[in-house]
């Protein structure tokens, strides 16, 4: 519910209050004393799904965008005439949930800081983010997530385009490229400082750490997780409910990632930061897109009907370029996820193919310790560079051609040749 707080300018007092009767509107009206402009307020309560329409038909009488129109919450309204009005106006559909095009658009402006706080804000949760990632610490990760300001920038993009505002469109759109190039440059002066002042051991294995090997080589999950965001962002802003929570999810999917991106950097493995910058990309696209879709959807249209048509030209036109750049990035992110399901495919194959081998009654006194496949470090894509097997066995047991054995039948499932390591360790039973 909202109240509505209108000064009404002079000579449209009867044409605003003959408005609301139509629309059988309770209202108050008070006389205005201060300015010769405004001859009085008038105070009126309206479900959230009538605040649009109805501001919309009070500006038809002459209101212009000089007089002062004040929207705010209404905890309770307790009147028959306003149960009838919400009867008319919310008929459980997606419009009568979300809030006027006005609020959304101010809720926009608000939720977007003034650049110097942007700009602090993002390079704090970027360095914040790497310190847990180099820590391999999700606590400290997720704390970045809570002072990144980016949900502002991530919706407001697509609330300009819907509501035909170009220049909340334009402003989104710098804020966001400000951010994700802040946030990998800030991540990476701040590990390559770490690393050069010894503050992280030396020979730390970024592939080691797994809050970092699992955002090297992302997957087309990425991308669910993204879109998910972006429709969970625009509902959240839509119908006027907090905004906190699913800006830490728009933050999860663009913080890690980048601070991910900087660390590469900051090692010198230029690779290995590619599949990090498109997850980077690919979720701050996928956030616009589903923002975009969201809104349009929910019935968003910009004030000014003769620009609804061109208005729908430049939304499908983005939708339609968000899609295709999205689309490709989605390859990308596939070809890893295959190459993944590859070296699974691989693992247990490989494995099979030991447990087999060790099932004969030649090698009744040996069994399997421990299996790794080792792979290398050519990101995103990795493949499997050495194979690793423990096996256990008697003191006086000799197998001299399990070895030969084994790397037959391991490479025999290698699209590339891989390096067979046999280990064996006595096993004393007493």
């Amino acid at each position: 519910m909202r109240l509505v707080q209108l000064t009404v300018p002079t000579g449209k007092r009867q044409a605003i209050l003959e408005a609301l009767d139509e629309r059988k509107i309770d209202y108050v009206v008070t006389d205005e004393k201060s300015s010769r402009e405004y001859t009085a307020v008038v105070y009126f309560p309206l479900p959230d799904a009538a605040v649009e329409p109805v501001l919309d038909e009070i500006k038809e009488t002459g209101i212009d965008e000089d007089a002062y129109t004040v929207v705010v919450d209404a905890e309770t309204v307790v009147s028959r005439r306003f149960q009838a009005l919400r009867e008319e106006y919310e008929d459980g559909n997606v419009g009568s949930d979300r809030i006027s095009r006005q609020e959304l658009q101010a809720e926009a402006d608000d939720l977007t800081p003034s650049l110097p706080v942007y700009v602090v804000m993002t390079v704090i949760s970027a360095i914040v983010a790497t310190a847990g990632l180099l820590l391999d610490s999700p606590a400290v990760v997720v704390g970045s997530m809570v002072i990144a300001p980016l949900i502002g920038p991530a919706l407001g993009a697509s609330v300009g385009t819907v509501v035909d505002d170009e220049e909340l469109f334009t402003e989104s759109v710098t804020y966001q490229i400000i951010g994700v190039v802040l946030a990998i440059g800030a991540a990476a002066i701040f590990a390559l400082t770490a690393r050069t002042t010894n503050i992280i051991p030396p020979g730390l294995v970024l592939s080691n750490v797994g809050e970092i090997s699992e955002r090297l080589a992302p997957d087309l999950l990425s991308l669910i997780i993204a879109l998910g965001a972006g429709v969970a962002g625009v509902v959240s802003i839509a119908t006027g409910t907090s905004v906190a929570l699913v800006g830490v999810m728009i933050a999860a999917a663009l913080i890690p990632p980048a601070g991910v991106a900087g660390i590469s950097l900051a090692w010198g493995q230029p690779t290995a930061a590619i599949g990090a910058t498109v997850l980077v990309l690919v979720n701050l696209l996928s956030v616009n897109l589903a923002g975009l879709l969201t809104l349009w959807y929910a019935g968003y249209r910009p004030e000014n009907l003769f620009s609804l048509g061109e208005t729908e030209q430049r939304v499908r036109k983005r939708i339609i370029g968000l899609a295709l750049v999205v689309l490709l990035f989605a390859v990308f992110l596939g070809g890893i996820s295959y190459a993944s399901y590859e070296t699974a495919t691989f693992e247990q194959d490989v494995n099979d193919e030991v447990q087999q081998v060790l099932s004969q009654e030649r090698y009744e006194a040996y069994e399997l310790l421990e299996f790794e496949v080792v792979l290398d470090t050519d990101y995103p894509f990795r493949n499997p560079q050495r194979v690793i097997v423990t096996i256990g066995g008697p003191p006086d047991a000799s197998a001299p051609e399990l070895a030969d054995t084994l790397d037959e039948r391991i490479n025999a499932h290698a699209d590339e040749p891989v390096r067979v390591q046999v280990r064996y360790i006595e096993i004393l039973e007493r």
